[in-house]
């Protein structure tokens, strides 16, 4: 699988076709985003995960996963704070 930047090509091509629609606000904010921006602003385009994937690493090449956001937004976001672990099977 290539990668750069951690992203495999097919992440890249769902999140360049998502970019190429160009018709929704930010999924977290409900802001203007500027597709036009450079990718270091925080107003700029950045694909975000519906359900972090790192919760849910079976959707991370996932397009139905995606969502437009702020490059912001999506950092600010970050992972969900649970484990994944699950219940314990009996009190430790």
């Amino acid at each position: 699988m290539s990668s750069r930047n951690g992203r495999s090509r097919r992440e890249r091509l769902n999140a360049d076709n998502l970019k190429a629609q160009r018709q929704q606000p930010c999924a977290r904010c409900g802001q203007r985003i500027d597709y036009e921006a450079a990718p270091d602003d925080p107003n700029a385009f950045n694909a975000g995960h519906k359900d972090s994937w790192i919760d849910h690493p079976h959707l991370r090449e996932d397009p139905g996963n995606l969502r437009p956001e702020h490059q912001r937004c999506n950092k600010s976001a970050g992972a969900s704070a649970g484990t994944g672990l699950g219940s314990t099977s009996r009190q430790w």
